[in-house]
This record gives C-alpha cells, sequence and structure tokens, in this order.
C-alpha cells in the first residue's frame, strides 16, 4: 500500500526512489549495489501501487526488464553509453515509438497505429543507453482538443490526479509525466510544450522543468500541435537531473529541420552549467506587467518576492518594471493572432509530420477531419461532453499555415513576444534572463519559441481555500499544492537558464519542504533484498 510518509527501508546502497538522482543511481549501478533489472522492476512496483488511484501511466514497456538486462550486460562488460545508461524514464505518450507501446496523444484514433521508426527523441533516449520504460497520460491531443474538457484526461488514459493533495488538478499537458517523476515512479520523464505544457505541469507537481528552444530538440514522430513552438523536454526532481537529460535528446536531426538551425555542432554542456554562483554578476529583469493579481495568487507573490531577494543575495542585479509595451500587452491579453497560428499548424501538421507517416492506421485517419469525426462518433472519446471546439474553430479559419493569413497572424507574434515583448527586454535592458513566477511565464515565450526553466518556488499554505475547476472534479487550488518561479531567456540560452535555475534551487531547497499526500512504499532495497533471497534458495 502507497502511504504518505516515505519508506525506512532502505541502506545507504540504496536512496530512496523518490529523491534519487541520477548520480546517485549511477554510482549504485557502477559499484554493483543494484542492477538496472532491479531499477525497472522497482519502478514498476511503484507504478502498481499507485496507479489505480493517481492513473498516471498508460503504457509500460513490455521489452523493458529485456533491455535493462541487455544494457546491464553491456555494463558488465566494460561499456557504457553514458551517465544515463540503465536508466529508467517515462515518456509522454504523444512520443513516437516503433515498439509494442501505442503512441495515441490519449485518443482511440490512434490505438494500435504503428510508426517506421522511434521518434527522435526516442532514438536519443536509446542512444544514451535508457530504458523507455513507458508512457504517461496526458491531456488528450496535448490540450488540443476541447475548450471543456480537464487538465490530464484523455479517452484512452482517463484522469490523471496529481499527488499534493486528493483529486489535485496536474496541470497540462503533460500530466502523468509531472506526477511520475514527483513520485519517482522513474528517475525522470519526458513532456512536451506548445504553450505551458512542461512549465505548468512541473510547476504543480514540484517539479524542474525546462521546455526548450523551438529546434533544439527533435519533434520528429512526435504527434504535433504547432511546428513553430512545438519542444520536447525534461521533467525532474533537480536541476542537474534535467541537465542531464536534456544533454541526452538535444542536438540535430534531419528529420526535423528546425533542429538543423543550432548555433552549435554539439550542444552546450548542460551539466556543466550546474554553477552555485552562476548568478552572480547577472542582471536579471522583471517584466511586472505581465504578473497579473489575480484572485489566489497572493502566496504566489509574497514567495515570489522572497525569491528575488534571494536572487539578489547570489549576486545578480535585479531590473525592475522593464515591462513590456502597452500593444504587446493587449495583444497577448486580448489578441486571437496565437490562436490562428496554433490552429492553423494543427490542420497542417498533424497530416504532414505524423499521420502520413504511420505504417499502419487502423482506423484511417488521414488528417484533422477524420480524427474529429472519429472523436464524435466513438463514445469512449465522450462526445459531446467533452467538445471538439478548438478543431470547430480550426476548421472555420478556412486556412491552414500555408495561407497568407496565417503569416500575418504569425508575424504579430513574432511582434508582441520578440521586439516589443520577452526579447525587446532583454535587449533593450542588456539583461541576462527575465524572471516571473511560472503562473505568468509561458505564454510569450511560446510565441517566439524562446526558452524558460521553471524551478520549485513554494506551497499554497494551510489555511488557503479549496477551490475545484468547473466541472468539481479537480481541485485546482488548496492547501499543499506547489508552485514555480521561472528563469526566461533568449533563443539557445538554456546554458546559462539551467545555471541560474540551480544557483536559486541550491540555495532554498524548496522541494523538501511538503511531501506529497500519496507515495509509493516500494523502495530499490526490496527488490534487490528479494532477489537476493531467491538467489539462496
Amino acid at each position: 500500500m502507497a502511504s504518505g510518509a516515505h519508506s525506512t527501508n532502505v541502506d545507504s546502497t540504496s536512496p530512496l526512489l523518490i529523491d534519487v538522482t541520477t548520480e546517485e543511481l549511477e554510482t549504485g549501478l557502477e559499484q554493483g549495489f543494484f542492477t538496472s533489472v532491479d531499477l525497472v522492476n522497482a519502478y514498476i512496483a511503484r507504478i502498481n501501487e499507485v496507479n489505480s488511484t493517481l492513473n498516471v501511466v498508460t503504457e509500460l514497456n513490455p521489452d523493458a526488464l529485456a533491455i535493462a538486462a541487455e544494457l546491464d550486460a553491456e555494463r558488465s562488460n566494460g561499456t557504457t553509453r553514458g551517465p544515463l545508461h540503465g536508466m529508467p524514464i517515462l515518456i509522454k505518450n504523444n512520443i513516437g515509438t516503433a515498439d509494442r507501446m501505442n503512441t495515441t496523444a490519449g485518443s482511440f484514433a490512434l490505438l494500435g497505429a504503428t510508426l517506421p521508426q522511434d521518434s527522435g527523441i526516442a532514438a536519443k533516449l536509446r542512444a544514451a543507453g535508457v530504458v523507455i520504460l513507458g508512457k504517461t497520460n496526458l491531456s488528450q491531443w496535448a490540450n488540443f482538443r476541447s475548450t471543456n474538457s480537464t487538465n490530464g484526461w484523455s479517452a484512452y488514459g482517463g484522469q490523471t490526479f496529481g499527488a499534493y493533495y486528493p483529486q489535485q488538478d496536474p496541470s497540462g499537458s503533460s500530466s502523468g509525466s509531472g506526477v511520475a517523476s514527483s513520485l519517482g515512479l522513474a528517475l525522470a520523464t519526458l513532456g512536451s510544450e506548445t504553450s505551458g505544457s512542461i512549465l505548468s505541469p512541473s510547476q504543480s507537481n514540484n517539479l524542474v522543468g525546462i521546455k526548450p528552444t523551438v529546434g533544439l530538440t527533435s519533434r520528429a514522430l512526435v504527434i504535433p500541435i504547432s511546428e513553430r513552438q512545438d519542444t520536447v523536454g525534461p521533467m525532474t526532481r533537480t536541476v542537474r537531473d534535467a541537465a542531464y537529460l536534456l544533454q541526452a535528446i538535444a542536438g540535430q536531426d534531419p528529420n526535423d529541420n528546425y533542429t538543423l538551425a543550432q548555433p552549435f555542432e554539439h550542444p552546450p554542456d548542460y551539466v556543466g552549467a550546474c554553477n552555485y554562483s552562476s548568478l552572480r554578476g547577472k542582471r536579471i529583469g522583471i517584466p511586472r506587467n505581465i504578473i497579473l493579481d489575480d484572485e489566489g495568487e497572493a502566496p504566489v507573490l509574497a514567495a515570489f518576492e522572497t525569491a528575488i531577494r534571494t536572487i539578489r543575495r547570489a549576486g545578480a542585479t535585479i531590473v525592475d518594471n522593464v515591462n513590456i509595451t502597452s500593444f504587446a500587452l493587449d495583444q497577448y491579453l486580448n489578441g486571437n493572432s496565437s490562436t490562428i497560428v496554433l490552429e492553423a499548424d494543427f490542420l497542417s501538421d498533424l497530416p504532414k509530420n505524423y499521420l502520413s507517416k504511420l505504417v499502419t492506421n487502423p482506423n484511417n485517419v488521414q488528417d484533422l477531419e477524420d480524427v474529429s469525426n472519429f472523436t464524435q462518433d466513438f463514445p469512449p472519446e465522450e462526445y459531446p461532453d467533452r467538445n471538439t471546439e478548438i478543431w470547430d474553430e480550426a476548421f472555420a479559419l478556412g486556412f491552414d499555415n500555408t495561407s497568407p493569413q496565417f503569416w500575418a497572424a504569425y508575424q504579430n507574434n513574432l511582434e508582441i513576444a520578440g521586439r516589443q515583448g520577452v526579447l525587446g527586454l532583454l535587449t533593450n535592458y542588456s539583461l541576462d534572463a527575465l524572471v516571473l513566477p511560472t503562473d505568468f511565464s509561458a505564454g510569450l515565450p511560446a510565441l517566439v519559441g524562446t526558452p524558460v526553466v521553471t524551478v520549485p518556488l513554494g506551497f499554497y499554505p494551510s489555511n488557503t481555500t479549496v477551490v475545484r475547476n468547473r466541472r468539481g472534479t479537480l481541485v485546482e487550488t488548496a492547501p499543499n499544492i506547489p508552485f514555480g518561479l521561472s528563469f526566461l531567456g533568449p533563443a539557445w540560452s538554456e546554458a546559462s537558464l539551467i545555471g541560474y535555475a540551480y544557483a536559486f534551487e541550491q540555495r532554498t531547497n524548496v522541494r523538501n519542504q511538503v511531501q506529497p499526500y500519496l507515495v509509493p512504499n516500494v523502495e530499490l532495497t526490496d527488490v534487490v533484498s528479494k532477489r537476493k533471497l531467491v538467489r539462496r534458495f
């Protein structure tokens, strides 16, 4: 049975899996305290403990144990592929794999469909020696179907819940990835983001999340929304672990031409960027006019002010009130160009970059119209209770991303988020980065494809009023639910942002201040002890 307290059934060679780091697992594997097979067995047992309650993992890789055994054999022969060799990782169920797992985006429309090869991301994970343990649930179609659904719900995967309060809204769309990483159901997870889908579930699940520059990580055979905004990144318990995972997945992929625009032959040393002194001498700006004083935000804003003092004490210069232009703010809050770009891209990119690549396509979905028809006709998709309004609006546009009307909207995005937005602020004020509560950090960088790193900032206090979503099925705000702090920078500045996030994390150690209400009890030592007992007999 899972519980709200960490198991104490560990020894010095088997760290708690809810807290364990890449380097601790690497040391244990190198010294032979446990094997990759042990890790896979432990993580599967932990998933099985909580999955019926939290609905986090939709696919377990039936080949995971065999892959782990092969990687153990390589290690025994003196070969390792890198620091993630033999490490189990869960990935979001829109990241394609050419194996016995499904890639569905949470829809029955894609159940049983197969790919000619791994996605670029999955291929890089395997090359790094990662065991792809399984796939996590997500907000269906990465939150790009309904205007009245819920975070973490998909027809195929059901409703995911967060673990910091009963029936917690896990945020989305990388909902299962957030919950899985927070509970140590794998060493780490991968999510994808179009606008907030890594950052938001990372903060709501007390994690570090890296939303990379569009083009730093491959999107080839990842079920798309928008080629201009989609990106894949790590969701982990520490900044350093996020750096290790980003190191493994970053780099060029000939199947995603956006990655060919990278300004380096090889990605920077993201792990080496984890320096306690990274904030010293840096200029960090605060764009106050995009921090909205919404109801219930008082604890977040108070923690943010405390964070600013921490950043200043770490040696940074704080440049306050570096605000975006009034035109950019109005367009950001009230304009429709961002919606037009996503809808038009989705109409084009879904068939072009994914559906047309399928080797088998049991439901013969060739484009968004086919997907919509399937969704509306297949009862488990819960239509019309969960509508298809986003798709309906896309059809009503009357054009896709090849139209001049699309180009005008895209150029408006670049103006309001670029020259008059975050990029303009970075340039005009000679800033190294911007800092914001994560609640307000995703939207503008999404429009220009620039990176953001979120790190735990705090938790809602014990006197917080419980607020449910409009369906009444999820708790959006409640005591102990986490929130985050984000560092924003220009394109390709991940190494710098990782450094700033690390410097903040090491000074605050927010993550361990509150524990989830539900934690798996199975630990690595249980699996190792059982294996040794079986051998004895």
